[in-house]
């Protein structure tokens, strides 16, 4: 299964642009993208593959949230 997570970029240099993760910060390319500092970016496997909104990005950290959460709760 793949799995992309919605990052905000916090910087960019030339095709690789530093992504916030939560508070962790990891390098993606942006080559495929029109990126710019502040947007959100959907990565996968290090590349950005989409730029999306703050309310779409939030949404989908949300649910992602309560998938984690729902597994945590299924081992105990």
């Amino acid at each position: 299964m793949c799995l992309a997570v919605p990052g905000r970029i916090v910087a960019i240099n030339g095709d690789t642009a530093d992504v916030d993760f939560g508070g962790v910060i990891r390098q993606a390319n942006v080559s495929m993208v029109e990126a710019s500092v502040g947007e959100w970016a959907v990565v996968h496997a290090g590349f950005a593959i989409e730029i999306m909104d703050e309310e779409e990005a939030e949404e989908t950290l949300k649910l992602w949230n309560e998938v984690l959460d729902h597994d945590e709760t299924s081992f105990q």
